[in-house]
């Protein structure tokens, strides 16, 4: 027997995202969050928003806070301000990512830089382990030139945001509480990636666009595979496509969630909702 041969994960679960709106009516596709789909330990949501229309996402994001676990922000076109309570600002241009550790309390406003033209990204939530939820708050902020990119055979094209690859390449978002692989791929069609992925880890395949099958399952454009267990993933393109492999070490912790706060039980959440209402964020 070839001890090298790996148990491949297939999918679990398909979801469709579902059309809402967030912030100051901001359009988006919620994939994660939903009834379909509440969360995937670590995962508490994921949104995708996308739209050359200036009104369906112009209002953006004023100022609201968050407790208790880490916004991860992944810009594919647009620019979009940001701005916190500890006087914390920047832009996040096309390419970027911005992984937001809200830890015990933090206030802030996303704001779009632009008027008209597409904005497109991902906004990904990611609980904090009981002990990590009352941390200081900080950031980790990289722009396109500083997210490696690896290219295998075929033309593959991988982004590697967090976590490491099968071939050495390593995100430049580290020192993750919640441990996280997260991935960029574009497959040309009829190409295949293969990747190995940490033993336990629950992991999801996004995707941003295109068709591709994993297994005997097929996923079309902004629908979500929730993949079983297994050592890897092998996915083939149908058509050019462009997709997130994301995987995180369950917590498995109770989880006790309120509009912008995770925390463990309904004490601490009506702590924090004391907290922010006194202004002690």
């Amino acid at each position: 027997m070839n001890s090298e041969v790996k148990t491949l994960r297939t999918v679990k679960r398909l979801v469709r995202g579902q059309e809402t709106a967030d912030g100051d009516g901001v359009r988006l596709t919620r994939v994660i969050g939903t009834h379909q789909l509440l969360q995937l330990d670590p995962f508490l949501l994921l949104d995708d928003f996308r739209s050359d229309n200036p009104d369906d996402y112009i209002g953006g994001f004023p100022p609201h806070p968050h407790r208790g676990f880490e916004t991860v922000t992944y810009l594919l076109a647009g620019q979009v301000e940001h701005r916190d309570n500890a006087g914390h600002a920047g832009v996040l241009k096309a390419g970027g990512v911005q992984w937001m550790t809200a830890g015990r309390g933090v206030v802030h406003s996303e704001m779009p830089m632009q008027e008209n033209g597409l904005l497109a990204g991902f906004q990904l939530w990611v609980n904090l382990p009981a002990a990590q939820k009352m941390i200081k708050p900080h950031y980790q902020e990289f722009d396109q030139a500083s997210i490696p990119q690896e290219v295998r055979d075929d033309d593959v094209v991988v982004r590697v945001i967090a976590g490491e690859t099968s071939l050495g390449t390593r995100g430049p978002v580290v020192d993750l509480a919640t441990p996280v692989t997260y991935l960029d791929i574009t497959l040309p069609a009829g190409r295949s990636f293969s990747e190995s992925l940490p033993d336990g880890y629950n992991t999801f395949v996004y995707l941003i666009e295109g068709e591709v099958t994993i297994d005997d399952g097929t996923l079309t454009a902004q629908s979500l595979a929730e993949l079983g267990e297994g050592e890897a993933v092998e996915i083939t393109a149908a058509s050019s496509s462009r997709l997130l492999l994301v995987a995180g070490e369950p917590l498995n912790e109770p989880i006790a969630r309120r509009g912008p706060f995770v925390m463990n039980n309904e004490a601490e959440l009506t702590q924090a909702f004391e907290d922010y209402q006194a202004g002690r964020f």
